[in-house]
């Protein structure tokens, strides 16, 4: 399986990370916005082409998937050329921020019949494996899941602490995961409100802003997300059941009074992104649809588009 990473920022490294550790996988090219960055990162990871054009890749023959961790506003059009050019492909969170290049895109992959997935990490992290484990078991139902979305970025810079070249978004990538998240473990959502604070002088963008979901089920969801909190970092999951109570933080999991549940068991890994690799590598092997495909997701973008008509 031989694949092209587009964005080769510190995201794009940790599914390459990811990659080289999954039989039979290829790092044949790497995209990057800064030539220089590219020939780095291609060095780093044996890939023996590289561009700052994503064309490039699509054309040639040794590449047969591709993944896209490039700026948000390019995610659609990207995974629309990637499936023209023939080439399966999975983009990062977001798949796109609105409704319409959503639905591009899975009118894209209905037509080619490729894999097209979407990289919503939560359903892969070994934490939150094991509560769907458990509630498709029927041990745990949740009664009301509360998340914290928090970072600090009144600067707009990345995870490694670099210049961006694009700007980040509360609604359309961060909330995104619980969105998708608190469906996938409550089942459709019916209801959903959502207000934001004020927006950055600089940025454009709110850097604040809480969100309420209902799901068929009767389980609420709130949700609170920040990009002026001076820390602790990151997005921390409370999922409050009828048979107790999980906090989830990234692949490490708790129960309510702090004591570590062992998740090591769930998968084969405790990297949520190697595990979202896989099933995309799985998927294209098998010739299925994936977890995370573009259908599953696209419910979560359509809640997203309604609540940002509500702003």
């Amino acid at each position: 399986m031989r694949i092209a990473l587009a964005g080769a920022g510190a995201f794009g490294e940790k599914h390459l990370d990811g990659l080289k550790l999954i039989d039979g996988v290829e790092i044949t090219s790497i995209i990057s916005r800064r030539l220089e960055q590219a020939e780095e990162v291609a060095k780093k990871y044996g890939a023996k082409h590289f561009s700052t054009e994503l064309e490039d890749a699509l054309a040639r023959d040794d590449v047969d998937a591709v993944i896209l961790c490039t700026p948000t506003q390019m995610h659609a059009e990207q995974a629309i050329a990637c499936m023209n050019a023939g080439k399966h492909v999975q983009v990062e969170i977001p798949l796109a921020d609105s409704w319409a290049d959503a639905e591009a895109v899975l009118k894209k992959q209905q037509e080619t019949g490729l894999v097209c997935m979407v990289g919503h990490t939560r359903r892969f992290n070994p934490s939150h494996q094991f509560v769907h484990n458990e509630i498709v078991a029927g041990k745990f139902n949740i009664q009301q899941m509360d998340v914290q979305t928090y970072f600090f970025r009144r600067k707009n810079m990345n995870a490694k602490g670099e210049a961006r070249s694009w700007t980040d978004h509360l609604l359309w990538h961060h909330a995104a995961h619980t969105v998708d998240l608190f469906a996938y473990q409550a089942g459709p959502i019916v209801k959903a409100n959502a207000i934001e604070g004020p927006h950055h002088p600089e940025l454009g963008i709110a850097m604040d802003m809480s969100i309420q979901m209902k799901a068929a089920s009767g389980a609420i969801c709130t949700l609170s997300l920040s990009f002026n909190n001076d820390g602790p970092l990151g997005t921390f999951f409370r999922y409050i059941g009828d048979t107790g109570t999980y906090i989830a933080r990234y692949d490490d999991l708790v129960n309510g009074k702090e004591e570590a549940i062992d998740v090591s068991k769930v998968d084969v890994s405790m990297n949520g992104i190697e595990l979202q690799d896989r099933e995309f590598i799985a998927a294209i092997r098998e010739g299925r649809e994936p977890n995370s495909s573009v259908q599953q997701v696209l419910p979560c973008y359509k809640v997203l588009h309604d609540l940002e008509l509500q702003f």
